[in-house]
């Protein structure tokens, strides 16, 4: 990061309605010392009066709630008023007013690779504000042409530090991968982190910043949601496997504490295969009654 040229400073203002008070007293004692004196000497103490009322109301200023103005003396930076209302300052000061509320934007739909060099389309949802109005001003160009740029920037590269989601359940370690899909809070601290240390040379500070849009490319989205089809059934049949291994064990052990029956193993291993063919089939079960044994 580049040093820093500018950094804000306060500069003291007075009340302008007093200061527009003043100024009208001046221009109605100018209009009463031309209307009692005849003389010489009263059209100079109007006139000075008059030049005196000028000054004032050249040096009066507006500003609404959460705006600053920005105080320049022939090129020189004088300070910065965050004095909300009527105001005043030496009038040859240069007012420059900036506004201090919350701007938000959402970003353009970014085609960029995500860690494993998938190309996905993501988007950001940005909240700022002005910090530091010298910085701002001085320190860069144009300080929201330079937010948007560095927000595109940003958002790269966040994609490229995360993958879209996880093709294992964990790594090597054991450790659950956190992914652009399943992190939302961890991936958007990363991006308040990584926009607050972009815009600090311009005095910006971050409110907030979410992912919109995320999404794989059309060209591989086909690809990418059958293979996430293909997990969901994958995970499904495993889930109905172990169900039905549990009801199995539950079902030979109610048997055999009841004194029902006396299975071997072979009528066991039958009666296992049958019933996991029942509990795991995607069809009804058609029955079939046997008249014999299971040694005919």
């Amino acid at each position: 990061m580049d040093k820093l040229i500018a950094q804000e400073r306060s500069v003291h203002s007075y009340s302008g309605l007093v200061s527009a008070v003043f100024g009208l007293a001046l221009v109605l004692g100018s209009v009463a010392v031309v209307y009692w004196s005849q003389s010489v000497a009263g059209g100079i103490t109007a006139l000075a009066m008059d030049l005196g009322a000028s000054w004032v109301f050249g040096g009066l200023y507006m500003l609404q709630p959460n705006q600053a103005a920005l105080l320049m003396l022939f090129g020189s930076y004088r300070g910065t008023d965050r004095s909300e209302g009527l105001r005043w300052s030496n009038p040859f000061y240069v007012k420059k007013k900036m506004s201090l509320r919350a701007h938000n934007f959402n970003s353009e739909k970014l085609k960029v690779n995500d860690l494993r060099g998938n190309p996905i389309e993501i988007a950001a949802a940005i909240v700022w504000r002005v910090q530091d109005t010298a910085r701002a001003s001085f320190d860069v160009e144009d300080f929201e042409r330079y937010v948007l740029t560095q927000s595109e920037a940003a958002v790269r590269h966040l994609a490229s530090s995360f993958a879209y989601d996880n093709l294992h359940e964990s790594d090597h370690s054991g450790k659950i991968e956190t992914t652009l899909r399943s992190g939302a809070e961890v991936v958007g601290a990363a991006l308040r982190a990584e926009l607050q240390a972009r815009f600090a040379l311009a005095g910006i500070h971050v409110i907030d910043a979410k992912l919109t849009h995320l999404a794989y490319a059309p060209e591989i989205a086909g690809t990418m949601l059958r293979r996430q089809q293909a997990e969901a059934v994958v995970a499904a049949r495993s889930k109905i496997v172990e169900g039905a291994v549990g009801m199995v064990e539950l079902a030979l052990n109610g048997l055999s504490e009841r004194g029902l029956v006396n299975l071997d193993d072979e009528r066991k291993a039958a009666m296992v295969s049958n019933l996991l063919v029942v509990l795991c089939s995607d069809h009804d079960a058609t029955p079939v009654v046997n008249t014999g044994t299971l040694y005919n």
